[in-house]
């Protein structure tokens, strides 16, 4: 039987076991080489591989499983009607829901129970919770996740997670150990299981009190204000534990308006402050919106500290068992996007080559052996003049950087394709001799990490400038070999990686590794999704503070400098920053963008 025959039965059997497990008769399963979703009744789960490995069939088979169960034992509607609307909250309660349709429907089926588990120990190879190293670092959705899976099957939490998630258990326990106790009686209940599920996020200071909420009788007018939440339960997110001193320290509630409280004016002083303190990790930012012209006429831009920010190979940041794993998987994303971009990529490549109009300058003193005159230098080889030289091809002399934009908003398929769009220029490149280097930055920590624990150390005095660590990565120098560098570009794939974004000292320091190059023609091509924004900074800065020293940075290198600059954005409008910058919509366009606009260059 062929591997596509094998892979087509294998999907025909899996619709079966998940419509006999959802009870629908309408469900469809397809493949996906993309994170695995589900809409209504169609499902899309991992594609294995051809010869169908076992370890990748029962990834496969816990997907399906559990998307089955949740259409069989999970209300949407309830669900959204009392969703917390703080994005770490929601995480946490969609964690906890997903652990109890799991649970209760593998109830009894004990190949369904192991299919379930072998793909959420799947997952956590890419989870941060696999890295964590401190409190502080421990994903709180993921380690709540192992918490109740622990408690309502008796299953042992992952080996993957649990060294981070014994660094919360003693102070998670200690708060919610009440709600946890009662959770396996509710367990077919999901009303009752989301009013522990509440009262858990209270209890960890992640929602305000029950007030606040609308009552789970008021749903149909609940309903009304929030979108239905279909997919959500399966995501989990990348919100990060809070450490139990600043657990302890969280306010549960605002001031009544008008109440005249002693420490108010300290609240307020102090109120910058812990809005990043006690901010959770794995929140997605906020792109800004301030206008960089209100800023001071003194405005000048520095850096709190530099000691923690650091320029890292991207071997370094990954093992190289998880590297390859993590390349393979941007491999089976190109099944979609291949076809595509190298014909684009081919398309370039022809355009090049048709500017060399290679010629050689015959009768010269050195250079190549000319066979035309191999009689003359048989007849008389004392005659000088039977070489040729080559004439320069203009493009040869070019090297091109990408700066790709490594944030928390690339995540998903814009951060896939970039990699993807990246790895198939730079070897198209390549075999017409531009060199060219691929480079991604982002900071170390959400929320300040390390130079904001030195700014509040040392008193925080005002004005601190960029107040975060910076992450800078080389994926590909300009002289390394696409074969060796192509393993690198798999790290985009790893959960946790991406965090927030300054972009004006990432073009600072691509554009130094340009000018120390030696190559005569220098372009540099920023792939971003829109604004700087680096939430410990801006909080505690000017208003548009890092949107401000990024349009000075790209004035000067447009204005001055010998580099060539040149901009893609992704969803979000950069012509309002760069002078030579083409927005996209759709991610699905970035490959044939960049082609294109390196290929006008080189026209030029």
């Amino acid at each position: 039987m062929s591997d596509s025959s094998s892979l087509d039965r294998f999907r025909r059997v899996l619709t079966g076991a998940a419509r006999a497990l959802a009870h629908e008769p309408e469900v469809e399963v397809a493949w996906s080489a993309d994170t695995p979703s589900a809409s209504g009744r169609n499902m899309r789960v991992p594609l294995p591989g051809r010869t169908l490995p076992p370890a990748q069939v029962t990834e496969a088979r816990g997907v399906a499983d559990s998307f089955a169960l949740k259409l069989r034992h999970h209300d949407a509607a309830l669900h959204a009607a009392n969703a917390p609307d703080e994005p770490l909250a929601r995480a946490v309660y969609d964690a906890a829901e997903q652990v109890r349709y799991e649970t209760w429907g593998s109830a009894g089926l004990a190949g369904v129970r192991a299919n379930v588990g072998a793909a959420t120990d799947g997952r956590l190879a890419a989870d941060p919770i696999a890295r964590a190293k401190s409190a502080g670092e421990v994903p709180l959705p993921s380690a709540m996740a192992q918490l109740l899976r622990e408690k309502l099957t008796g299953r042992p939490v992952a080996p993957a997670a649990a060294a981070a998630v014994g660094l919360v258990r003693e102070t998670l326990e200690e708060r919610i150990g009440t709600q946890l106790r009662g959770l396996d009686a509710a367990l077919g209940d999901q009303r009752a299981y989301q009013r522990l599920t509440l009262d858990m996020l209270r209890q960890l200071d992640l929602i305000g009190p029950p007030s606040s909420e609308p009552s789970s009788e008021e749903g149909d007018e609940a309903e009304d204000n929030q979108a239905p939440d279909e997919d959500a339960a399966g995501d989990e997110q990348s919100g990060a534990a809070p450490d139990p001193a600043e657990m302890a320290g969280q306010p549960s509630a605002e001031p009544a308006e008008g109440e005249d409280t002693a420490d108010g004016s300290a609240r307020e002083e102090e109120g910058e402050a812990a809005a990043a303190d006690e901010a959770l990790d794995g929140m997605q930012p906020v792109r800004p919106r301030h206008n960089w012209t209100d800023l001071p006429a003194s405005f000048a831009y520095r850096a709190y500290t530099t000691r923690f920010d650091e320029v890292v190979d991207a071997a370094a940041l990954c093992d190289p068992a998880e590297l390859d794993r993590l390349r393979a998987y941007l491999d089976s994303q190109l099944t979609g996007l291949q076809g595509v971009v190298t014909r684009l990529a081919n398309r370039l490549q022809r355009r090049l080559l048709a500017q060399q109009n290679r010629t050689w300058n015959f009768d010269q003193e050195e250079g190549l052996l000319d066979a035309a005159r191999l009689a003359r230098v048989i007849v008389s080889p004392g005659q000088s003049l039977s070489y040729k030289v080559e004439s320069d091809i203009a493009f040869k002399d070019t090297v091109v950087s990408l700066l790709i934009d490594n944030s928390g908003s690339m995540r998903g398929r814009p951060i896939s394709i970039a990699a993807i769009s990246a790895d198939v220029l730079a070897r198209t490149l390549e075999r017409v001799g531009v060199k060219t280097e691929i480079l991604g930055f982002t900071t170390r920590a959400w929320k300040g990490g390390q130079s904001r624990e030195a700014w509040l150390n040392d008193g925080k005095p005002p004005d601190p400038g960029r107040l975060n660590d910076l992450r800078h990565i080389l994926y590909k120098q300009a002289d390394q070999p696409w074969r060796r560098a192509r393993r690198n570009l798999g790290l985009m794939m790893r959960e946790g990686l991406l965090k927030e974004n300054i972009d004006g000292e990432a073009l600072l320091w691509a554009h130094e590794r340009l000018l120390a190059r030696p190559e005569d023609r220098r372009i540099l091509m920023v792939i971003s999704d829109g604004a700087p924004v680096d939430d410990s900074t801006l909080s505690v800065n000017s208003a548009g503070y890092l949107e401000a020293h990024l349009r000075k940075v790209i004035d000067w290198i447009e204005t001055r400098s010998p580099v060539e600059l040149i901009a893609i954005g992704i969803g979000h409008d950069v012509t309002r920053y760069y002078r030579r910058a083409v927005t996209i919509m759709d991610a699905e366009q970035l490959g044939g963008t960049m082609i294109e606009q390196l290929a006008a260059l080189f026209e030029d």
